[in-house]
């Protein structure tokens, strides 16, 4: 069988998990670069059985799979994937399987942002190699500081718990949250408008569905305070980037640290670019060795299982 692994952007996909394990069964190819379009993407999958794909960088919708006939497998990084049409490929008999996922990547880079936001490390780092001898910049504080976390699942606890080490005080709201599971972790329980009022942090971490879609709008956005920062590690569309943009350049919140946006990669003229108070990075939040060597490792051995007629991992 042929097998694609897409997206390999950073060229380290066959450093990262012992492909030889396959060999003789399985020949590799690596896409280092985004193929095109849907014309492109069949045209160029044409001929492979399997392929890899590295979260939601490539879409493998309905028209993909369909022009693909050869296509036995999808594995794709983490246990969702937004981006593929498992409806489309299940009814093409097509297997879709996933792999496990760390949640500490995501939860440490949520800290790198507002460290980064809140003392300018980087900032002051590049004005001492220039040549500046005193610094510029006086910091904000974590400690004491309140951190809003607007979904408690397995990234927001993660998230709750490094608050705590830092002495922020941590309050938490989602649609099904419960006060059980607060107390659990030692955070607060208030309703979305508090956590919105009280925060001055508030980092979100809800899964993108057709009821968190824009969630975060001008309403939400005004009611924070002025020196609040919004972080956003999850996904681009929960937060309005219009709303976000007015807020941020009216002063009315000090600013945002992003992650993800609607469209990724960010376009080139997108106004975050040049607004001095968002913090932009290219949906690094999975993006570290531990994880990859997770995902490619997982995905040799899912590779292998539905080679041997037994598929693990299985999304449907």
């Amino acid at each position: 069988m042929r097998c694609a692994i897409l997206d390999d952007y950073q060229h380290v996909a066959l450093s990262m998990a012992d492909w030889g394990a396959l060999a003789g069964e399985v020949e590799i190819t690596v896409f280092n670069a985004p193929i095109g379009g849907a014309v492109e993407i069949a045209a160029a999958l044409a001929d492979f059985e399997i392929v890899c794909l590295m979260r939601e960088r490539t879409p493998f919708t309905a028209e993909i799979i369909e022009a693909l006939p050869k296509l036995r497998l999808i594995v794709t990084s983490g246990a969702r994937n937004a981006a593929i049409d498992v409806a489309a490929a299940n009814a093409r008999g097509v297997t879709v399987c996933g792999t496990d996922s760390a949640a500490h990547p995501t939860a440490e880079l949520v800290f790198a942002h507002m460290l980064e936001f809140a003392r300018k490390v980087g900032h002051e780092n590049a004005r001492l190699k220039a040549g500046a001898v005193r610094p510029e910049t006086i910091g904000l504080d974590l400690s004491g500081k309140t951190l809003g976390v607007l979904g408690l699942g397995r990234l927001g606890a993660r998230v709750a718990r490094i608050a705590a080490a830092f002495q922020m005080n941590v309050i938490a709201w989602s649609e099904n949250l419960t006060t059980e599971r607060c107390a659990e972790l030692g955070v607060g329980h208030v309703s979305k408008t508090d956590l919105f009022r009280a925060s001055d942090f508030l980092s979100i971490h809800l899964q993108l569905s057709q009821r968190t879609r824009g969630l975060v709008g001008a309403e939400a956005l005004a009611l924070m305070r002025p020196g609040a920062i919004l972080v956003n590690t999850s996904r681009g569309p929960i937060v309005q980037e219009g709303a976000l943009l007015d807020a941020v350049r009216a002063g009315h919140i000090a600013g945002a640290c992003l992650d993800v946006f609607d469209e990724e990669p960010l376009p080139f003229e997108h106004p975050y670019r040049a607004e001095p108070n968002i913090q932009i990075s290219p949906h690094l939040g999975y993006v570290t060795e531990a994880n990859f060597r997770l995902f490619y490792g997982q995905m040799v051995e899912g590779i292998r299982a539905f080679a041997e007629g037994n598929p693990i991992r299985v999304i449907d």
